[in-house]
């Protein structure tokens, strides 16, 4: 194509003139000049008369474009005959001159300006096509990103864990909750010492955040004495820290909440 520019430069003609003396359009010439289209044979033999080119080398050239040319396309369908029995090269339209002397297609008689065949079989076409395709395929994995990241920062790496997370609730709802243990006061009295059922320490130290059954057997021997320290729960609170400094402060001892061996002598007797 190179070639037959510079051939089309060096005469000096516009390609409506061109057109006028080789018998091909201005926009077929414009399309074979523009590398859209692979110009018939005896429009380049045309050409290299007009323009006082060499027949023979510009004819050699145009062999290895026309290879080239239906290399490039693929063997995109069968190609039509063109003149003196040769297959002619994917892409080029072999055109005649009807009774009015303006060129047209083979078998159409439509005017060669009107451009015919399915748009992706030109080159620009083509590009275009594969250029959607690359598109659409980079949207797609785009997106299928987004969805993986947005699934695994929420928690979960696809279906499976989605149904894990759904039935979630539904499992732990019928799962039994660990149920706190439960304290009574069963008094009964052994060598002069109260016992509540719960322990038998005489000297645990106990003090706020404890929790256990001996705290549940000073919870309930408080209540005994007429000091209540809230629910039997086994859980050293403040109710329970406020019963022991009224019971110390009833009893003489140092007030500080903390129940120790006097303490217990004062609620086991």
């Amino acid at each position: 194509m190179v070639a037959l520019r510079r051939l089309k430069d060096h005469s000096g003609l516009s390609l409506r003139q061109l057109a006028a003396k080789t018998g091909y359009s201005a926009k077929s010439w414009e399309r074979y000049l523009g590398g859209r289209s692979l110009p018939p044979r005896d429009a380049v033999e045309a050409l290299a008369r007009i323009g006082a080119g060499d027949p023979t080398r510009l004819l050699a050239l145009y062999e290895v474009a026309a290879d080239a040319w239906e290399r490039a396309r693929g063997h995109a369908g069968a190609p039509p005959q063109a003149a003196g029995g040769r297959a002619a090269p994917a892409g080029a339209r072999h055109e005649r001159t009807d009774g009015t002397g303006n060129r047209s297609t083979d078998g159409t008689g439509l005017p060669d300006d009107v451009v015919t065949g399915p748009a992706w079989r030109r080159p620009r076409g083509r590009a275009l096509h594969i250029a959607a395709v690359a598109a659409v395929v980079t949207l797609v994995l785009a997106v299928s990103s987004v969805i993986l990241v947005l699934t695994r920062y929420s928690g979960g790496d696809g279906p499976e864990a989605a149904r894990t997370a759904a039935s979630t609730p539904a499992l732990q709802a019928a799962a039994p909750s660990p149920s706190r243990p439960t304290y009574t006061c069963r008094f009964q009295r052994h060598d002069g010492a109260w016992y509540a059922g719960n322990s038998r320490t005489q000297d645990a130290i106990l003090d706020t955040g404890l929790a256990g059954p001996d705290i549940a057997e000073a919870q309930c021997l408080l209540r005994r004495a007429g000091f209540d320290p809230g629910e039997v729960d086994g859980i050293y609170g403040p109710r329970t820290q406020s019963a022991v400094k009224r019971l110390q402060h009833h009893a003489g001892l140092v007030v500080d909440g903390i129940v120790g061996p006097h303490t217990w002598r004062v609620l086991r007797g």
